[in-house]
């Protein structure tokens, strides 16, 4: 079985740690597949929570989705490091890490919806 992690920053304001548990849950409804909210900071759950309520579940096949626009420092850094950690403690488990947002097609649509809504719905 595979599961997902949706990976977020995480913030000391809980309005931004609860829209990413809502897009989390969006994910589980529309994919049917068990998914679960990680954070690296400043909220729970951590990945390493995450994994384990995964785990518990039966899942042996692990996709980190970051929730992050570019590969910054904790992209490049942090949860390769946080991933390598958890990797001995799950031995039969596989985990694979996508790219972040940041180049994805769909984002150039988002940013001309975000101007139409500005502009009164004139499109470019």
């Amino acid at each position: 079985m595979t599961g997902i992690i949706v990976f977020a920053h995480g913030s000391t304001i809980e309005s931004a740690n609860d829209a990413v548990h809502a897009v989390t849950s969006q994910l589980a409804h529309r994919t049917g597949c068990r998914v679960e909210t990680a954070f690296l900071d400043c909220a729970p759950p951590t990945m390493a929570d995450a994994v384990a309520r995964l785990a518990g579940d039966g899942v042996r096949r692990v996709v980190v989705l970051p929730y992050f626009l570019t590969l910054g420092v904790h992209l490049q850094r942090d949860l390769p490091a946080i991933v390598d950690r958890l990797r001995p403690i799950y031995k039969g488990m596989e985990f694979t890490v996508s790219e972040p947002l940041d180049g994805h097609p769909a984002l150039l649509d988002v940013l001309i919806d975000r101007y139409n809504g500005i502009v009164g719905g004139q499109a470019f």
